[in-house]
């Protein structure tokens, strides 16, 4: 079905939704063999999950609720210095040259590995800057509802102040060569407002509300047509 639906990518969230490793994998390797690169969030933005993902076919990986430079350094190394670990790891991580050849090989071997921050915080957004001059990420990712809470501003996606962060977010990461992002669940007049914000990656609502509402609104519109009330047929009985 979603091969059909004219995607660029597609968004697998572990962090909310209870997927083990072996549907993660088989996940990814599906999309992927559709042509369609599968990004997954992790359940926290913890360095293993990060190179677990990225063993099990994922494209990029998403790391929720960023607040540090010092995670995003570990996640660098995760994604980016793969398959370095331990000591040598940590010497690449402060800065020391990688020996030989691997200073060719860790680039070239990792090169597709998407790194994707997710910024829902106040003290995110405090941290931004700092966040931003860590080398390898490639896109900050808004998650609404945690920082529209975080704000003190549950769900009012509309407020003056969210949307004002979510344009520093933006603007911020743009003006760094970072890509910029949000997991919106609004109507396409606001994912076009964020994109018009300088928003360059969208995620969209999700599956189960496209079921949703597709099942939802088109038997809305056919009992409307023929004349009936929304309850009149929802019976949860076989009525014939």
């Amino acid at each position: 079905v979603l091969g059909d639906c004219g995607l660029d990518f597609v968004f697998i969230d572990t962090e909310h939704i209870a997927l083990d490793r072996s549907q993660v994998s088989w996940m990814c390797r599906t999309y992927a063999a559709m042509g369609l690169p599968p990004l997954v969030r992790t359940v926290s933005p913890s360095p293993y999950e990060a190179t677990m993902v990225l063993d099990d076919g994922a494209a990029g990986v998403v790391a929720p609720y960023i607040e540090q430079a010092e995670q995003v350094q570990q996640l660098r190394g995760a994604t980016k210095l793969r398959p370095l670990k331990g000591q040598r790891l940590n010497d690449a991580l402060a800065g020391e040259p990688l020996p030989g050849d691997l200073a060719n090989y860790a680039p070239g071997h990792n090169e597709n590995n998407l790194l994707i921050v997710n910024i829902e915080s106040v003290p995110a957004v405090e941290n931004l800057d700092r966040i931003l001059d860590v080398p390898g990420i490639d896109s900050v990712l808004i998650g609404p509802h945690d920082l529209s809470c975080n704000l003190g501003k549950p769900e009012q996606y509309d407020d003056p102040m969210f949307l004002k962060t979510a344009e520093t977010i933006f603007a911020k990461a743009r003006a760094k060569g970072i890509g910029a992002g949000i997991h919106a669940w609004g109507d396409t007049a606001s994912q076009a407002r964020f994109v018009n914000m300088g928003a360059n990656l969208l995620i969209h609502k999700a599956d189960i509300t496209f079921f949703k509402n597709g099942i939802r609104d088109e038997l809305a519109e056919i009992r409307e047509k023929l004349g009936l009330q929304p309850g009149d047929t929802a019976t949860g009985e076989v009525n014939i």
